[in-house]
């Protein structure tokens, strides 16, 4: 493999764990404020289509001329993926309080 296609697969991996952090990481961010929101359907259906477009431009213009670029886009979109849940979810934890539930007497 030469050095140029080494570049080119590692800057579409780069690629890739760059759109995956801008997908993921606004999902985690749509959920925080659409559950607050009036209108949570409009902020919902907004954020996915502006996520949804984002991530098909950038994966028709990294994977536009081989498969194998297009793959290894996709191996860091799902990089991000893990990572972002992982961040997300130490961040879910660490704010969870326990609630005690009281039997209700008739």
């Amino acid at each position: 493999m030469k050095m140029n296609e080494v570049l080119n697969m590692l800057s579409a991996l780069i690629a890739g764990v760059i759109l995956g952090i801008i997908f993921f990481g606004g999902l985690w961010i749509t959920t925080q404020k659409g559950l607050r929101s009036k209108r949570p359907a409009l902020v919902f259906t907004g954020s996915f289509i502006i996520r949804m477009t984002i991530i098909l431009v950038g994966f028709y213009f990294i994977g536009q001329n081989s498969w194998q670029k297009l793959l290894t886009c996709l191996a860091g979109f799902l990089v991000a993926r893990v990572v972002i849940v992982r961040l997300t979810q130490k961040d879910n934890h660490s704010k969870t309080t326990l609630i005690k539930e009281v039997p209700h007497e008739a």
